[in-house]
């Protein structure tokens, strides 16, 4: 395995639409959410009544890393004033919860993986040397409550235990002593193993369950991958077993799963939770970063450049709780929703659709991708996610300026003060590559960069293909990049205050109700791609930065009994009910209504 480390955000600033999306975010709810949300501005962290559990951690986990890269000197001062209460409220025996003494064995010491992790990332970022001790008496107590038997984990800790090895990695690296080793054994131990009820995962159940959990199954996947070294344990590639046997049964077209609390199957109509989106992301990045694998980092990227994007609004104020694959409408259903175990409000628009953890926990997912474009080890220096950015350390700066995904052009310019080994990933579907003009037949690019100015130029094609789905439906996909039908739509904006939190625009709720049509099926398997550029919103879906003009053909599909809003999960007919029409299908992430998954009707 060739492990890759991760750069800081000193070090990696993000540059064109890469920047743009940053800045959206910045300026939307991540940005803001400090300020009008009781559970981040009057937490029980920084000395107030509300949340004092997951919830800030988990907002500053991606608000920490958006501050510095856009060296947004407002945001960095909100993050210090959160680390500094945070800290300055941390017990003389380590514990840092904030929780009583008397209540620390009921309380789900998930929180305490949790906030070190972001203690961790605070630190890449900002070099405070406060911190590195902070984590070793956090983890240090945690040690002696667990291995003295005054805890145990349970509840979310002991379903996600493998959160913790962040921050022990990070603690052996630094200190390199024998307790943080057996910290590590009693932690795993003590965790779930998810390899005893995978037979649970084959069958969609309406049962809330801890073992089929959505989020839990995509933090699973790292687990492997972040704790193996430490326990002395030989990889086996777990995770590559786990994300199949999960994909067979509840794929999506978009490289995640479904799950609307828990795994619901094939049923492109079914949702997939926000929180999961991103942790699956950020899982790739580790798995990636700990095996240099490059088949992480391609599905990572098609998580990043579809599913992420599709399930929050343009102008980044407000998000869905679950997104669907083929989703004509976003309205309340029915109380009877027609979800695993979610609400009706699932699929819509707002500041906390349906629970408030996806919320506080989008956030990490722009950001730390950003932060997996450049990783190195040793001299040599990896392109690993090929999005717009700049790397600068004491002796390298690159700068790679490109449109990727919307067209596949890269120019990477480089000014050295040393020699090092320069690696490009090329992802598997690249086609007609060419290095400076000359095309070339091997995916393996490594260049031997010498001290001075060098300039590189890299393109490659992608074909617009058919991919074959469950239930005879297919998808278009090009590159990393997923096609729909994309359904105009009105906003239908909701106002109100429910337990205190209000709800008022630009972050109030919003239904999304269609104004086209959406019933169509693909007339033939002939497409024509017209290449744009990134605008202001770089997942616009009246202004896309890539189309595929596509033959459609209207279908007797029909709605999913007895909801108004959804469809059926496959069409009623796939005869024809009208002559065939040029579409431009948009990039599935642009389309906030959509059809993606479709029958092909002339095969």
């Amino acid at each position: 395995m060739n492990k890759w480390n991760f750069y800081t955000t000193n070090e990696i600033k993000p540059e064109g639409w890469l920047r743009r999306q940053l800045e959206i975010q910045a300026e939307g709810l991540s940005g803001n959410l400090h300020k009008i949300w009781p559970d981040i501005r009057d937490s029980a962290w920084i000395g107030g009544k509300r949340d004092g559990w997951e919830r800030v951690p988990y907002w500053l986990d991606g608000f920490i890393p958006l501050a510095y890269l856009l060296e947004n000197e407002e945001m960095i001062g909100i993050t210090k004033k959160y680390i500094d209460a945070i800290i300055a409220a941390q017990d003389t025996d380590g514990w840092i919860c904030p929780c009583k003494k008397e209540e620390r064995k009921k309380y789900d010491t998930w929180a305490v993986q949790l906030i070190c992790k972001v203690l961790k990332v605070y630190y890449d970022c900002s070099g405070d040397e406060r911190i590195p001790d902070v984590i070793y008496r956090v983890m240090k107590n945690y040690y002696e409550m667990l291995k003295s038997g005054e805890i145990t984990l349970f509840g979310w800790g002991k379903f996600r235990w493998f959160e913790s090895f962040i921050s022990i990695n990070f603690l052996y690296e630094k200190y390199g002593e024998e307790w943080i080793k057996d910290l590590a054994r009693i932690i795993k131990n003590q965790g779930f193993d998810y390899a005893t009820t995978n037979y649970k995962w084959i069958k969609p159940s309406h049962v809330w369950q801890m073992n089929t959990h959505i989020v839990n199954m995509t933090m699973m996947l790292k687990s492997e991958a972040v704790s193996h070294s430490i326990l002395g344990e030989k990889y086996t590639d777990r995770a590559e077993r786990f994300r199949a046997f999960l994909d067979k049964y509840n794929g999506t077209c978009f490289e995640g799963f479904t799950g609307d609390e828990v795994l619901s199957g094939l049923d492109p109509t079914k949702g997939t939770e926000l929180c999961a989106v991103v942790e699956q992301m950020y899982s790739y990045e580790e798995i990636f970063a700990h095996t240099g694998d490059n088949k992480w980092a391609e599905r990572l990227e098609v998580l990043a450049f579809n599913a992420l994007p599709a399930t929050l609004s343009e102008d980044m104020w407000t998000h869905q709780y679950v997104q669907q694959v083929n989703q004509i409408a976003c309205q309340k259903t029915m109380i009877m929703a027609p979800w695993s175990t979610n609400g009706p409000y699932a699929n819509n628009f707002g500041l906390e659709p349906n629970f408030g953890c996806c919320t506080a926990n989008f956030n990490q997912g722009w950001p730390k991708f950003a932060l997996s474009s450049f990783m190195h080890n040793g001299n040599t220096i990896i392109s690993a996610v090929t999005v717009p950015s700049v790397l600068k350390t004491e002796d390298v700066t690159i700068r790679l300026e490109t449109d990727y995904p919307f067209n596949n052009k890269l120019h990477y310019s480089i000014d050295s003060e040393k020699d090092f080994d320069f690696v490009v990933r090329i992802p598997s579907f690249a086609k007609e590559l060419k290095v400076n003009g000359a095309a070339t037949e091997t995916w393996d690019l490594s260049f031997s960069i010498k001290s001075g100015k060098t300039e590189i130029e890299i393109d490659f094609s992608a074909e617009p293909v058919l991919k074959e789905r469950p239930n005879n439906l297919y998808v278009m996909q090009m590159g990393s990049l997923l096609f729909s039908v994309p359904v105009a739509y009105e906003k239908k904006m909701r106002e109100y205050t429910r337990k205190g939190v209000e709800r008022k625009f630009p972050y109030c709720d919003y239904q999304f109700i269609p104004t086209s049509s959406w019933n169509y099926g693909f007339a033939d398997n002939g497409f024509e791609v017209d290449y744009r550029s990134s605008g202001k919103i770089p997942f616009s879906q009246d202004n896309p930065p890539v189309t595929i003009k596509a033959k459609m053909q209207k279908i007797n599909w029909g709605l999913k009994f007895p909801y108004k809003s959804i469809c059926r999960t496959t069409p009623e007919s796939t005869e024809p009910v009208a002559e065939a029409e040029e579409i431009d299908l948009c990039p599935y992430g642009c389309a906030r209504l959509r059809m993606t998954e479709m029958p092909l009707l002339k095969k």
